[in-house]
C-alpha cells in the first residue's frame, strides 16, 4: 500500500507581478483568541473591483504590447501581420486615454478570488464585488452584454452587465488574492472541451489533433492569441477552468515537470511544438502570415484512467485581465501599461501601395463589380454607408422575410456590418465599434442573398462552406475587418451613427453608419474563393 502524500493541485511559485497600491483604507489587523486576522470592509472589495474593471477596459500589460511591437521588427512577419499589429498598438494608444474601451464587446465580468483562512469580510463578498463592477459599467463607456432569461425563449438585457461570474476559493494566510477578467463573447465562444482517450497521448496523434483543433478555432476571436491547451483533468470543469487561468498566464510559475503526486505542470517542449504548428499553418494575425499566436501555454493535469479531457482556449487581442490583492498594507492592483505609445515604431511603417478604395455610395451592383476585379486577401479602404445588424436583428429580418416575402431595401442596397457598439462618449460620433464574429450569421446568408440582401458582408473571422457556396451562387462577398481595433475604428473611421430600426434592442438594433477609410480585406469572393480555405 502506498504511503499518504499530498501536493496542492497547482503548486504555483513566487508571484513576481508588479502591483500598485490604490488605497490603504478599509483594512485592519485584529486579534481573536490569540490569532491575527485581516478584517476587510466590503467597501474594499467594491473599490478594488471598480478600479480593476475600469483599468482592464482600457489598459494592457506591457508584456502583451511588447509582443505586438516585436511583430513589427520580425523580418519573417507578413505585411498583413505587421499591419494588424500596428493597428492594435494604435488602438491601445486610443483606449489608454480612458474614454473609448479597447473592444466594443466589454465582456462578461469574471472574478476569481482566493481568500485566506485568516481574512474576515463582513457581509457578502459577491455582492460587494458586483457593486464595484456595476459602478464601472454605469459610469464608463462600456457595453451591457448580459441577458437575463424570463422564460426559456424570452430574454432582456440587464442594463448593468450583471450578473458577473464570481468564484471564491479558500486559501491560507492573511491575504485575499484576485484575478479580474473581462471575457468577450468572441473569445469565450472559442473555448472548447474535447473528450478524448488515451489514444491521443502519443506525439503523432497529439500533433494531428492540435492542428485540427486550431483550424476549428479559427480567427473570429481576434488573433494574435495567447493560446492555452490543457491535457487531462480530474473533471471537465477543472480542465476548462485551468484553460482560462492558463490563457491569462496566471499559471506560468507552475513546475515544468510532473511527479508521482499528480500536480499540474507546464510542458514547455509542447508549448514550443504547438507554437510552431500555428506558424506553419500560415493563418497569421487574421489575414495571413506567421503570428496566429503570440505564445502557447500547455498544462498537463492528472486524469481518470477512462477519461482524457483536453481543453483549448484563448485570450484574444483584447487581453483584458489584472491580478489584485488585499493585505494588511492595503489594496493592490497589477500595474498595467498607461503609456502604450512607447511601443509604436519611431517612424510610420510604409503603407501598402495596393490598397483598393471602394466607394460605398454607389449602387450595390457597382460595389459588387468593383470588388469582383480583385482577388481574396486584397486590402480595401471603404468609404460610405454601412448597415449594422447582428444576431437578434438577423432573426427579426428573417421573420419579416418569411411573413412578407421580401427584405427591407436597406439590407439590399448597402453592405451589412456585423457589429454592436459600446456607449457613445459625449461629443463623439461613435463609441468603440469593432466587428463581431461572422460565423454566428452563417445560417442566414443563403436565404438573404437569394432575396437580394447581404450581398456584401463585413465582420471578423472565418466562415462556413455554405457561405462560400452562397457567395459563388449569388455573386456575394464577405469582407474581413480587423478584430481588436474597435477604439481606433471609432475615433478615425466612423463618422456618423444612427439607429435605423428596432431601437428597443439596444446595441443589437439595426444601425446606419457612415465610414471613411475603413480598413477591410476580401475574404470570400463571388467566384467561390475563400482565404481561410486551408487544407
Amino acid at each position: 500500500m502506498a504511503d499518504f502524500a499530498y501536493s496542492p493541485m497547482f503548486p504555483v511559485g513566487t508571484d513576481d507581478t508588479e502591483y500598485e497600491c490604490i488605497s490603504t483604507e478599509h483594512v485592519k489587523l485584529v486579534e481573536l483568541d490569540g490569532d491575527t486576522f485581516l478584517r476587510v470592509d466590503p467597501a474594499a472589495l467594491t473599490l478594488l473591483a471598480e478600479h480593476a474593471m475600469r483599468d482592464i477596459s482600457h489598459l494592457l500589460r506591457s508584456s502583451h504590447l511588447g509582443q505586438l511591437a516585436a511583430i513589427l521588427d520580425d523580418p519573417e512577419a507578413s505585411r498583413n501581420d505587421r499591419f494588424v499589429a500596428l493597428e492594435m498598438l494604435k488602438n491601445a494608444v486610443v483606449a489608454a486615454d480612458g474614454l473609448l474601451p479597447m473592444c466594443q464587446d466589454t465582456g462578461t465580468a469574471i472574478v476569481s478570488g482566493y481568500r485566506g483562512d485568516h481574512v474576515l469580510v463582513d457581509g457578502d463578498d459577491g455582492e460587494a464585488l458586483s457593486r464595484g463592477i456595476y459602478n464601472t459599467y454605469q459610469t464608463s463607456n462600456l457595453r451591457y452584454s448580459q441577458l437575463t432569461a424570463h422564460s426559456m425563449f424570452e430574454e432582456s438585457n440587464t442594463a448593468t452587465n450583471l450578473p458577473a461570474q464570481i468564484d471564491i476559493s479558500a486559501g491560507k494566510g492573511l491575504e485575499y488574492k484576485f484575478a479580474f477578467i473581462q471575457k468577450g463573447g468572441g473569445s469565450a465562444n472559442k473555448t472548447f472541451l474535447h473528450q478524448k482517450t488515451k489514444a491521443v497521448l502519443n506525439p503523432d496523434s497529439l500533433r494531428e489533433f492540435i492542428r485540427t483543433a486550431i483550424l476549428e478555432l479559427g480567427t473570429s476571436a481576434c488573433p494574435p492569441y495567447h493560446l492555452a491547451v490543457v491535457i487531462g483533468g480530474t473533471s471537465a470543469e477543472l480542465t476548462m477552468k485551468t484553460v482560462k487561468m492558463a490563457s491569462i498566464r496566471s499559471l506560468d510559475a507552475l513546475p515544468t515537470s510532473g511527479n508521482d503526486l499528480g500536480h499540474a505542470w507546464r510542458d514547455t517542449e509542447w508549448e514550443a511544438e504547438i507554437l510552431n504548428i500555428t506558424r506553419e499553418l500560415g493563418i497569421g494575425a487574421q489575414f495571413g502570415g506567421k503570428y496566429y499566436c503570440h505564445d502557447v501555454r500547455v498544462i498537463r493535469l492528472p486524469r481518470h484512467g477512462a477519461s482524457c479531457p483536453i481543453g483549448i482556449g484563448v485570450s484574444c487581442s483584447a487581453d483584458r485581465q489584472a491580478l489584485a490583492k488585499i493585505n494588511a498594507d492595503g489594496l493592490f492592483i497589477e500595474k498595467l501599461e498607461r503609456d502604450p505609445a512607447k511601443f509604436l515604431p519611431d517612424v510610420e511603417m510604409d503603407a501598402a501601395t495596393d490598397v483598393v478604395t471602394i466607394d460605398l455610395n454607389q449602387p450595390m451592383a457597382d460595389i459588387l463589380a468593383s470588388l469582383s476585379k480583385h482577388p481574396v486577401e486584397t486590402r480595401l479602404s471603404l468609404t460610405g454607408p454601412l448597415i449594422v445588424a447582428r444576431d437578434i436583428a438577423h432573426a427579426k429580418l428573417l421573420e419579416r422575410l418569411n411573413e412578407d416575402g421580401t427584405l427591407p431595401d436597406y439590407i439590399k442596397n448597402h453592405p451589412v456590418y456585423y457589429a454592436g457598439p459600446a456607449k457613445t462618449p459625449a461629443g463623439m460620433p461613435s463609441g468603440s465599434f469593432g466587428p463581431t464574429t461572422a460565423g454566428r450569421m452563417d445560417s442566414y446568408v443563403e436565404t438573404f442573398q437569394k432575396a437580394g440582401g447581404s450581398m456584401v458582408m463585413l465582420a471578423k473571422g472565418n466562415r462556413s462552406r455554405q457561405v462560400r457556396e452562397a457567395c459563388k451562387k449569388y455573386g456575394g462577398f464577405y469582407l474581413g475587418s480587423i478584430g481588436g481595433a474597435a477604439a481606433k475604428l471609432a475615433l478615425e473611421s466612423i463618422k456618423k451613427v444612427e439607429v435605423l430600426e428596432y431601437p428597443e434592442l439596444g446595441m443589437e438594433a439595426v444601425w446606419r453608419i457612415e465610414v471613411e477609410n475603413f480598413p477591410a480585406f476580401i475574404i470570400t469572393d463571388d467566384k467561390g474563393n475563400d482565404f481561410f480555405d486551408i487544407d
